[in-house]
């Protein structure tokens, strides 16, 4: 069963914990079921590969590993801190994300 993660894809995270705590990047993809996150340019591994018909050259690929949700916290786009994520009803039916800091929305317009 997925879980309703506060975390969307394209998003501006912080890795709070972990060997990467610290670094900044863009979210790539949302694993909700599993409860990651893959973020640009953390947690980078090294896979070594041997030569196939499809890759020639072989050797070793580089490329980002998923990371726990718990470990990221979303980058308020106003403020610029480190934020929790809060619900904001609007009039027409619809739900907004907003800053728990500022209270102003995270999501782009």
């Amino acid at each position: 069963m997925a879980r309703t993660v506060k975390i969307r894809k394209d998003d501006q995270v912080l890795v709070i914990a972990g060997r990467d705590s610290g670094k900044r990047g863009k979210v790539l993809s949302v694993d909700a079921g599993k409860g990651h996150v893959v973020v640009e340019k953390v947690h980078i591994i090294k896979r070594h590969s041997k030569p196939t018909p499809k890759n020639q050259q072989g050797g070793i690929l580089e490329y980002e590993a998923p990371v726990q949700i718990s470990n990221v916290m979303v980058l308020c786009g106003s403020c610029g801190a480190p934020t929790r994520v809060g619900h904001r009803l609007l009039a027409d039916g619809g739900k907004l994300r907003i800053c728990k800091r500022c209270g102003e929305s995270v999501d782009k317009k």
